[in-house]
């Protein structure tokens, strides 16, 4: 269990990327949703206690991880958005290297996790070619199976699918939903429908704060019977309504908009968690003007 209170944290240059941020996770896909800038990435820094927050309170499974940062590192798998590789290593090399900093001392334990890992992330075939000289996607599932070594109890992926195609997304989607039934799974991405398909637990943030959290279909649940759907550019819509949604369907254009009240003029939809996300960051706005 993950338990957040309070946290803060201000950067040097002013920016105040958590602000009273609070926060509850227990086991599963917990996913993080926001806009750029909504301090996503400093949340999962902080978590992964790479930085120290200005103040609030970090537990995880009782442990207080601002005073017991070494205790969180053994147990945490972490892929950033972006990070670095020796050069000249191979991939099985450098797996080698990190498990035995993550303390997979067992040299026969060791080889069978990394053994799994290579063909988990279908990188088998590869496993002696250099990490330096691997495409955007490649490198991208070398992340993931580091993150995945020492059978982490916390697992933190800040936009894991950077530079994966559609069937390597699948793939890495369909290991972590194995991977999370006994541990946390943190995820966070750009992409809606992905944390409605795999996380049963959800965060919206904005402006370094918790918008909204909790059960990902409880979080729906609320907009049933309250999202319409208007075709056409020259569509008037009904006072009050909160657009959700602009896009194109064959050329014409479609909006997704919510409104309390029945508009027989309209056809209503089944409500998603992308619609949810919308209405969080829409009346957010409008309160803050």
């Amino acid at each position: 269990m993950l338990e957040i209170k309070g946290l803060c944290k201000t950067y040097p240059d002013g920016t105040a990327a958590l602000q009273q941020l609070q926060l509850s996770a227990g086991t599963g896909m917990f996913g993080l949703l926001g806009p750029n800038g909504a301090g996503k990435s400093s949340l999962l820094r902080t978590i992964a206690t790479l930085q120290q927050p200005d103040s609030g309170e970090l537990w995880f499974d009782a442990m207080d991880l601002r005073q017991q940062p070494t205790e969180l590192r053994r147990q945490l798998g972490y892929l950033p958005q972006q990070f670095g590789v020796y050069p000249h290593m191979s991939c099985r090399a450098l797996l080698e290297h990190i498990a035995i900093l993550k303390g997979v001392v067992n040299k026969a334990c060791r080889q069978q996790q990394i053994n799994q890992l290579l063909e988990l992330t279908n990188l088998t075939a590869f496993a002696h070619k250099a990490v330096a000289n691997f495409s955007g996607g490649m490198r991208q599932r070398f992340g993931i199976a580091q993150a995945l070594l020492g059978d982490p109890a916390l697992i933190i992926l800040d936009e894991p699918t950077a530079g994966l195609d559609p069937e390597e997304r699948q793939r890495l989607y369909n290991l972590l939903v194995g991977v999370s039934k006994n541990r946390l799974v943190l995820l966070s991405t750009h992409i809606v429908d992905d944390i409605e398909q795999l996380c049963s637990q959800v965060a919206i943030l904005q402006a370094g704060r918790i918008l909204v959290q909790g059960q990902t279909e409880a979080l729906i649940q609320p907009l049933q019977g309250k999202v319409w759907l208007a075709y056409g550019d020259n569509t008037v819509l009904p006072a009050s309504s909160l657009v959700l949604s602009s896009t194109y369907q064959r050329g014409v254009l479609l909006q997704r908009f919510y409104h309390q009240q029945p508009q027989p003029l309209f056809q209503s939809t089944v409500a998603n968690l992308q619609d949810r996300y919308f209405l969080e960051l829409l009346q957010h706005r409008e309160a803050q003007q």
